[in-house]
């Protein structure tokens, strides 16, 4: 896995993490070369996550709602043993119906409320996506994960955002109703899913706030970078488990992250 800076120009994503600023693997400065190796007109955005092909370096796929369930489905020959069924084929229908809806009013919600261009926007967005919010907590009051009693795809997709919550779409995209960190059943839940292996130990909220904060410049010309919000709630205990459930099923924790991609401690959430 390669990871870009979270910082980036108009010509967007470059590896200026890695030594010289040379991705290692695919040998290239900014993920727009592989774009291009697939497509020398290509003229759309360079965004990431991105599938790329090492021995052509060339894009092969950046549909990021499909790249997750393909590398579920198509790939599951190279699965590591006791890797958990994301997206079990008899719960499908339901995990789908989810999604749909947290990606319209909560994933791509906050968006439509930072970037409105209007205030009637605005609010009808904010509205959404609060009402869904609150749809969210009703169905987890009584369960521990979205669909059945283990973590599947639609998990994975709401945390992204809540994640996200009180460092960047709370302030910067005026989400501001309330924030995660007041909303009991979400804070429980993505507390519980962040304490999971797989999820805070691959959250980098150092990169969250510079990418949004510094890059969008249209919402905050002067890039300043708030300090907060303090992280040490993350850890605090969550008793979801007192819910039940199996977090990965019949399947096993992944290990730690490999050391070349492990998230710096001081971008992690600490103990206070």
């Amino acid at each position: 896995m390669g990871v870009c800076g979270p910082v980036h120009d108009e010509r967007s994503w470059t590896f200026d993490l890695d030594p010289g600023g040379v991705d290692p693997v695919l040998g290239i400065e900014r993920l727009e070369q592989a774009y291009l190796r697939r497509d020398p007109d290509y003229d759309k955005g360079i965004t990431v996550p991105a599938l790329v092909d090492v021995p052509t370096g060339q894009v092969v796929a950046n549909d990021f709602p499909q790249l997750t369930l393909d590398l579920s489905t198509e790939w599951a020959a190279f699965h590591r043993d006791g890797a958990p069924d994301l997206y079990p084929e008899a719960r499908r229908d339901e995990i789908d119906e989810i999604m749909d809806v947290v990606y319209s009013d909560v994933n791509n919600g906050v968006y439509q409320c930072g970037f409105a261009g209007s205030q009637a926007d605005y609010e009808q967005a904010y509205d959404r996506l609060f009402a869904r919010l609150d749809w969210l907590s009703d169905r987890l009051a009584g369960q521990r994960y979205l669909v059945g009693d283990t973590i599947t795809e639609a998990d994975i997709r709401l945390f992204t955002t809540l994640a996200r919550f009180d460092a960047v779409y709370h302030g910067h995209f005026k989400c501001n109703r309330s924030k995660l960190s007041e909303m009991d059943v979400l804070w429980a839940y993505a507390r519980d899913l962040f304490q999971t292996p797989g999820f805070g130990d691959t959250t980098d909220f150092d990169h969250i706030k510079r990418h949004y904060y510094v890059v969008q410049t249209d919402i905050n010309p002067t890039q300043i970078v708030p300090s907060g919000p303090d992280l040490s709630g993350w850890l605090a205990p969550h008793r979801r488990d007192e819910l039940g459930g199996r977090p990965f099923g019949d399947g096993a924790p992944p290990a730690d992250p490999p050391a070349d991609e492990a998230v710096p401690v001081e971008h992690r959430a600490l103990a206070a």
